[in-house]
């Protein structure tokens, strides 16, 4: 089973808690936009402390390193399909709206994939990890979120909570 780590970013908007997210690329979710959503993560290099994972794969996918601070542990999830298993961390900050505005459409940041699309046609097509990003609510978070990733935005609630 692979291990990725990633950060969930997380902003106080006159008292409604917001995390940033991204949305995931490729025909597959293209016109997907609800559980079409993601922490911005990735599988940890061999040897590679999952912090540092987390920290390194927010850049690579977003374009733009995470803003300093200390990371929280949020524990971790089994994605379904049961074949990756992700480490959360909450991070407080925010980042500049260029930035996050930005995400959408650049072809010279963030991470790229390339799949064969349509499936068995012999064409390999190359797409952004994260097709762009935005910061939600909670609660919309919790439809906009894969469905084995919104056990993370339970634990921040838990844990901003318990800071007030």
């Amino acid at each position: 089973m692979l291990t990725s780590a990633g950060i969930l970013l997380h902003r106080d908007r006159d008292g409604t808690v917001e995390v940033l997210l991204g949305h995931m690329g490729g025909p597959f979710w293209a016109r997907k936009d609800e559980a079409a959503w993601s922490i911005p993560k990735g599988v940890l290099d061999d040897g590679e402390e999952p912090v540092a994972a987390a920290r390194r794969e927010f850049t690579e996918e977003l374009g733009f390193p995470p803003p300093a601070g200390e990371l929280h542990e949020l524990g971790s999830v089994v994605q379904s399909g049961r074949r990756k298993t992700v480490l959360g961390y909450a991070l407080a900050g925010d980042v500049p709206a260029e930035l996050v505005a930005a995400v959408a459409g650049r072809p010279d940041a963030g991470d790229w994939v390339e799949i064969e699309w349509p499936r068995n046609s012999g064409r390999v097509l190359r797409f952004p990890e994260i097709d762009r990003a935005a910061w939600f609510d909670l609660e919309t978070a919790r439809i906009k979120l894969v469905k084995g990733q919104r056990p993370f935005l339970d634990r921040l609630e838990a844990l901003v909570l318990n800071r007030s």
